[in-house]
């Protein structure tokens, strides 16, 4: 219980008692000195530092998942009075802002992913698409690593890949994102990181993974599934999970059931092959029982109960990193599941910190994606009411405007596939030069509790010259992209901006806005929890450089 906690309750025993007698007067009120006393002692360090990054939740994704708990008929939240971990933290703590562009007078205006999270773990300036180094390309040390100098245990959770930008740049220095088999290598070879648990065993695995029977075998032996082992991103004949097994002394999880076994200190779970599953099929298989994949949560609980074993503290990061890629397509059910699944991640590291004065809990976000946004409009317009209020003068209430049904949200929720499921629907193998509206209707409408009709689908698979191409570049290769009709700019994903197509197609039901492919510079939110001498400095305008520094103050002191 915290010394705030503490003073409430002396102070309520006093009160309750009347303070009826003289010598209880007296301990009452000298318990409530020493009381006093101990809040009087800010507290400006801390022994563990836990990091939650929702990848891509700006403002307009908090209040979307918001709207959803408080406000939806429906919402899963009713038993809790629609509240969310989330609002749990911003109640019992501090609230902030931070800007998280690329730090300097020679940065760029919108950040990624990459160079974000390496602000975040550095405290220093940053370029694009950079893991681990300053914005002159130098190595510099995450709070991660410094945190293992001090001999404190260290983690990294994701439900991406552990060698994806967010959780790599904590753990690693590249000179480009991309480089997720040189990440591997460094992730198991620095023994910096004690518990690794994500996606992405693909960068593990030898290059001739998927002929290679005696190396199957190897992966058998460990525990491993086969839809882990079934492909290779590597160019080698390496096998890291041995590697990490053999040389290291990591334990190896691939399911949940594996997680939950899991002894030591020093685990590697990758329980997918590229990202881990998307959080409308988590939600499926949670309700049937049927999940192979530990939850967010899991993941978040079991780094908790090994990390917390170590007396000199640690430090944590946890990301949410789906609901980036829900925003890069637009996908606002999607999203709206990612959130949910981030908070029930929150919730767990809300409960067990809540009664702790030695550990500092930040959740923010690394960029917004998508500029996202419910908006009112000229579609569907309100019918005229009858209302009761001695205000309306004998006149009807009609709203101008169509301004959203808080039915929406249930609807949102009901959503049972991504985008990419529906794509999947119109054609497997992504060739959509000849599918047709009503190819396009029926995926949607099998997936989307908002129906389109084949008319209002037909654009989702139009094509055009590539106005942009780039020889040789990773996505603007293509001689033909999907044909966007404003902003196309800021659609540059090639064959997935169908799929942006599908929430143009759907956002006139959903009373829902986008504005981009990519992401945006706007501020994003900042909870601090923690003793208030730590906290109190995060509410206020600042910038990702600054929360890096200021967490690590606070773990390490003056580092």
């Amino acid at each position: 219980m915290t010394h705030k906690s503490l003073l409430a309750v002396a102070i309520s025993s006093c009160l309750l008692t009347a303070c009826n007698s003289d010598t209880k007067t007296v301990e009452v009120v000298k318990e409530v000195e020493v009381i006093k006393e101990m809040s009087a002692i800010e507290v400006t360090q801390v022994k563990n530092v836990i990091l939650m990054i929702g990848d891509g939740m700006g403002a307009q994704q908090v209040g979307l998942l918001e709207e959803y708990a408080r406000r939806a008929p429906n919402s899963i939240y009713k038993s809790q009075g629609g509240k969310t971990a989330l609002s749990k933290l911003g109640e019992m703590g501090q609230l902030g802002l931070s800007l998280n562009a690329p730090y300097g007078d020679n940065g760029s205006l919108v950040v990624d992913s990459a160079c974000s999270a390496t602000q975040l773990a550095t405290g220093k300036a940053s370029g694009s698409e950079m893991i681990g180094l300053d914005s002159d390309g130098n190595i510099v040390a995450t709070i991660l690593e410094k945190a293992k100098e001090k001999g404190k245990a260290t983690g990294l959770v994701s439900d991406t890949r552990i060698t994806h930008a967010t959780p790599a740049a904590f753990a690693a220095h590249q000179p480009h994102r991309s480089l997720e088999a040189q990440i591997a290598e460094e992730l198991i070879a620095s023994n910096n990181v004690d518990v690794m648990l994500s996606g992405g065993a693909r960068v593990f695995l030898p290059a001739d993974i998927s002929s290679n029977t005696q190396a199957q075998q190897a992966m058998q032996a460990l525990g491993a599934p086969a839809n882990v082992y079934k492909k290779s991103k590597r160019s080698d004949g390496r096998n890291l999970l041995l590697e990490a097994k053999e040389q290291h002394g990591y334990s190896l999880a691939f399911d949940n059931k594996q997680l939950s076994a899991a002894q030591g200190t020093k685990l590697l779970g990758l329980f997918a092959n590229s990202g881990m599953s998307d959080a409308i099929a988590y939600t499926a298989c949670r309700k049937d029982n049927s999940c192979t994949e530990p939850s967010l949560r899991e993941m978040t609980l079991k780094a908790l109960d090994i990390l917390s074993k170590d007396e000199d503290g640690f430090f944590l990061m946890i990301e949410g990193g789906q609901i980036d890629w829900a925003g890069h397509l637009n996908d606002t059910g999607w999203m709206l599941h990612e959130l949910l699944r981030f908070d029930e991640a929150v919730d767990a590291v809300y409960e067990w910190v809540k009664n702790r004065e030695d550990t500092l809990v930040i959740v923010t976000a690394d960029h917004e994606t998508g500029s996202f946004g419910f908006s009112y409009s000229r579609n569907n317009l309100p019918e005229a009411q009858s209302l009761s209020g001695d205000g309306m003068q004998g006149r009807d209430y009609q709203p101008n405007f169509n301004f959203g049904a808080l039915s929406h949200l249930d609807k949102l929720y009901a959503q049972s596939g991504t985008f990419y499921k529906m794509m999947d629907r119109v054609d497997a193998s992504w060739n959509f030069d000849n599918s047709t509206g009503q190819q396009w209707a029926d995926a949607i409408n099998e997936y989307s509790a908002f129906k389109v009709t084949a008319e209002q689908a037909s654009a989702v698979g139009v094509r055009e010259n590539n106005d942009y191409y780039v020889a040789g570049h990773n996505y603007l290769s293509a001689a033909q992209f999907p044909k966007v009709n404003d902003f196309k700019e800021f659609y540059v994903y090639g064959d997935e901006t169908h799929g942006n197509l599908i929430g143009r197609a759907l956002a006139k039901e959903q009373n829902t806005v986008w504005g981009t492919g990519t992401h945006t510079a706007a501020p994003v939110p900042v909870y601090a929890f923690g003793p208030y001498g730590v906290t109190k400095q995060f509410s206020m305008m600042q910038h990702h450089v600054e929360i890096g520094q200021k967490m690590m103050t606070a773990l390490l002191g003056d580092n």
